[in-house]
């Protein structure tokens, strides 16, 4: 099922309430360091910027304890194993509840908006290019045993998490928000691990270890095949490469994530720096996405000026307004 875009249902007026009073106390203090600002006299020429640093992301040890009740929903297409994610209108419901540092989820609310530039970039929501892409990898039999795969602004985690269950070696998770990390793609990567390890432990006692320790053995397991990260490109790409190797992955997966056009420069970048050398991006996007600018076309012109990519168109949809899915390799041996 593809997701709507707006926030539909209904929230309780004390929600409404805890995020605007959020919301206010934040304008509140953006005022007062206004005030402050044209009290001391500073003269600024030009505002650097803002870069949201990355960060890596550890699970609790206790995480599955905490989501087992949560509410499910099963994404099935074609041949592909399903693949569970957490409900997405349990988040905005739930939102005054939980660890919401960057307060995103009150954000949407109030503003009742899928995409704050710069402060929330959607990743709560599966998009439907996502859907596109599985049905992609369902139609072409995509292999990744052995694979390192990286899901850029993953959202809910879904192309990884097929990677994971196809053998991917590696697979690496990012997103703009810690919030989507911590509370939505981590926990959805779990789930999918859980499921494999009740299938697992179905068939009688034979001497196997006990549900509960294999359950920890996996988790261990898939811990050391997945690491999470939150921050925009550039810093995410500056703290990979600051391991020693630098990680190269065979698959990048991305999906709507080419609608705003300031972005181009730094999503080249990733492409450019750690995709191997005989890897492969796919790419979902739509033709054009109105009110932020981006799209295909100004995509595929901003990649055929760099001449360091081949983009080629590998599926159209044409339901609605008008879908892509195209890949990119090297023209050449990177540099």
């Amino acid at each position: 099922m593809v997701m709507a875009f707006s926030f539909n249902f209904d929230i309780s007026s004390q929600i409404k309430q805890d995020c605007n009073n959020d919301t206010l106390n934040e304008k509140e203090e953006s005022v007062n360091q206004d005030t402050a600002k044209n009290q001391s006299h500073v003269k600024e020429t030009s505002a650097p910027k803002k870069v949201k640093e990355a960060h890596e992301h550890k699970h609790a040890p206790d995480l599955l304890s905490h989501i087992e009740n949560s509410v499910t929903e099963a994404v099935t297409i074609g041949e592909l194993p399903p693949l569970l994610y957490l409900n997405e209108s349990v988040f905005e419901q739930t939102a005054p509840e939980r660890d919401d540092a960057e307060k995103v989820l009150c954000r949407t609310i109030t503003q009742n908006s899928d995409l704050i530039t710069g402060v929330y970039e959607g990743g709560l929501k599966i998009w439907e290019g996502t859907h596109d892409l599985l049905e992609y990898v369902d139609d072409e039999g995509e292999m990744f045993s052995g694979k390192r795969v990286l899901d850029l602004g993953c959202g809910a985690g879904l192309l990884g998490i097929l990677a994971l269950k196809r053998g991917a070696s590696k697979v690496h998770f990012q997103d703009y928000n810690s919030t989507v990390i911590e509370q939505l793609t981590i926990p959805n990567v779990f789930l999918n691990c859980e499921e494999e390890v009740a299938d697992e432990n179905q068939g009688g006692e034979d001497g196997s270890p006990a549900p509960k320790r294999r359950t920890v053995e996996k988790n261990h397991a898939l811990a050391d095949r997945c690491r999470f990260f939150s921050g925009d490109w550039v810093s995410f790409l500056s703290l990979i490469q600051s391991e020693d190797p630098t990680l190269k992955y065979d698959l990048i997966f991305t999906s709507e994530t080419i609608y705003n056009t300031d972005y181009y420069p730094s999503l080249h970048d990733v492409f450019l720096k750690l995709l191997a050398e005989h890897g492969v991006v796919y790419l979902a996007t739509k033709s054009h996405y109105f009110g932020v600018g981006g799209g295909l076309y100004l995509f595929e012109s901003f990649v055929e000026e760099k001449n360091v990519f081949q983009i080629k168109s590998l599926r159209e949809m044409d339901q609605g307004l008008k879908r892509h899915i195209v890949s990119l390799r090297f023209n050449k041996s990177p540099p």
